[in-house]
């Protein structure tokens, strides 16, 4: 059994080697390319030949259109393919490297199968594990931004009411928050105003905003003030403010969501340290009764 370890093992990392010197040249510009859920992008090569080999993306296309739009969520809309791509090879890297692994386990282990056939299980679970990470990563993006979006229309209401336009009142917002650029929601809004400050027009700056945050919610406060943001007065005040109420009912919901699932998390801590208890307490008592 050790003769088929080795041998196996040794197929394995020769492919590869093979794989990598055909290939790093050619996939030398995705290698710089950063994004945060991608560490083997150093030895994406091989996997990224793979992948263009067998035409994924037209093989499986509804998969591959899911994984792309999660990932447009996260890292923005450029490079939304070549990022897909990183992602699927980062799958099939963390595979390729558990089945080598496992062959190294079998051979210490003097030719056991289970050390191969635990790894073979780890390498198709853990992609599977990966993408609920990154759907997972989008959902908790998109209450980020329900959460901070009814705060920071108040402002703008009130901006807009003391006399400001929108685009002022979104600019002087986005002074006071100067030290939060990593979060999704002024992240994409610091976007929108390096765009307006490049040429774009407001309504264009505004629509690429919606585009890129592809929430209902954003898209809603988007299209009031696309069609009210001209007219201003007290027709437009009133319009952001009845959106405002809609959206401080979404951000309950969301909170109470966050609540119930931290409430959750909870229980098995509480049910093994109950459990502890018991046994702390209830051992002593046996012990005294078996005397």
């Amino acid at each position: 059994m050790n003769l088929l370890w080795g041998t196996l093992l040794i197929v394995l990392l020769i492919t590869w080697i093979l794989l990598y010197q055909k290939s790093v040249h050619q996939y030398s510009g995705l290698a710089k390319l950063r994004m945060e859920v991608i560490r083997l992008q150093r030895i994406a090569p091989p996997m990224l030949y793979l992948l263009e080999k067998v035409r994924v993306s037209q093989r499986l296309p509804l998969f591959f259109f899911k994984i792309q739009r999660s990932i447009r969520r996260i890292n923005g809309q450029q490079h939304g393919g070549e990022y897909t791509m990183l992602f699927l090879a980062e799958m099939l890297s963390y595979s390729y490297l558990l089945l080598i692994g496992g062959c190294l386990i079998s051979l210490v282990m003097e030719g056991e199968a289970s050390g191969f056939f635990i790894s073979t299980v780890l390498a198709v679970l853990l992609p599977i594990a990966l993408i609920k990470d990154l759907h997972s990563k989008v959902k908790r993006r998109e209450q980020q931004i329900i959460l901070e979006l009814p705060e920071l229309l108040n402002k703008i209401v009130l901006l807009v009411g003391a006399g400001s336009t929108v685009q002022q009142a979104i600019k002087q917002c986005l002074e006071r928050k100067r030290g939060q650029e990593t979060h999704p929601l002024y992240r994409e809004l610091f976007q929108m105003q390096r765009e307006c400050e490049g040429g774009y027009s407001f309504p264009q700056a505004l629509e690429g905003f919606s585009k890129r945050c592809g929430i209902q919610e954003v898209s809603a406060f988007t299209t009031a003030v696309l069609l009210n943001f001209r007219r201003g007065g007290n027709d437009f005040v009133l319009a952001l403010r009845d959106l405002s109420h809609t959206l401080w009912e979404k951000r309950k919901a969301v909170g109470k969501t966050l609540g119930e699932q931290a409430s959750s998390k909870l229980v098995f801590p509480m049910v093994l340290l109950f459990l502890i208890i018991v046994i702390l307490v209830g051992t002593p008592a046996f012990m005294i009764m078996d005397l």
